[in-house]
């Protein structure tokens, strides 16, 4: 019996100690065999180029910009420290966003990615197509007093339309537009707070309470107006109409 199990477990530790079959990739150039080999290997190349800006167009391009500055003037105005996390923060935004952006995205889709993928159109066509609710969307949401500023600092005559303000002209205009518009949401949610942050203040200094921080006392009675006037729903639903109006 100790020899067959001795026996074993050497059977057992040889089998471990076997060199595992792993997975090996292979990655190769070859010459092309027509026009559309080549025009496929353009395409991964633009596709891999998107994808490196995708953070920068996600952030500048839509509506997560205004939404997670009005989120972190918030927690600020609070005075929660870390809460809600980042995490939670950023996740939020950016569910909003997708939330916000579909009626977008839901055009992409329809008018330029699945008449492409059906060979319907070509690639040329369905990104003209695609930018056109993109640029819809951050035209309505731009300023003209912007707009009209990157013209001149451009030099460049201004369009006849909306419909013709270029790209390289159209993201910095909405981008700035987005900030203040966040700048102000921002100063609205302080003034209650700090109105709740005076007056902690003067009746600690009417106590003679000077060694206590009146951001100890300040900060749950912060939270239960927060929590009684319902903030998460009036803010969330204030960020969204700001959009869709």
């Amino acid at each position: 019996m100790i020899l067959a199990a001795s026996f074993f477990i050497l059977q057992a530790g040889s089998a471990l100690c076997a060199p595992l079959p792993l997975p090996a990739i292979d990655i190769g150039v070859r010459q092309a065999q027509s026009p559309e080999d080549v025009a496929m290997t353009i395409q991964i190349i633009v596709l891999l180029t998107i994808l490196t800006l995708a953070p920068a167009i996600l952030i500048l391009m839509t509506s997560f910009t205004r939404i997670i500055i009005v989120l972190s003037f918030l927690r600020n105005a609070l005075g929660t420290q870390q809460m809600p996390p980042n995490q939670v923060l950023i996740g939020l935004s950016l569910f909003l966003t997708f939330f916000i952006m579909s009626p977008v995205f839901t055009q992409i889709s329809e008018n330029a990615l699945k008449p492409y993928y059906a060979k319907e159109i070509t690639i040329d066509e369905a990104f003209e197509i695609a930018k056109a609710p993109v640029h819809k969307f951050m035209i309505t949401h731009a300023r003209e007093k912007d707009i009209r500023l990157f013209f001149d600092l451009g030099k460049e005559p201004l369009p006849k339309t909306r419909r013709d303000v270029p790209f390289k002209i159209l993201v910095p205009a909405f981008v700035i537009s987005e900030l203040k518009t966040a700048f102000q949401i921002g100063f609205i949610l302080f003034l209650p707070f700090v109105i709740i942050d005076m007056t902690v203040a003067s009746v600690l200094m009417s106590m003679g309470m000077f060694m206590l921080p009146p951001m100890m006392i300040s900060l749950p009675f912060k939270l239960v107006l927060f929590v009684l006037v319902d903030g998460w729903y009036l803010l969330v639903g204030s960020l969204a109409r700001s959009f869709f109006t």
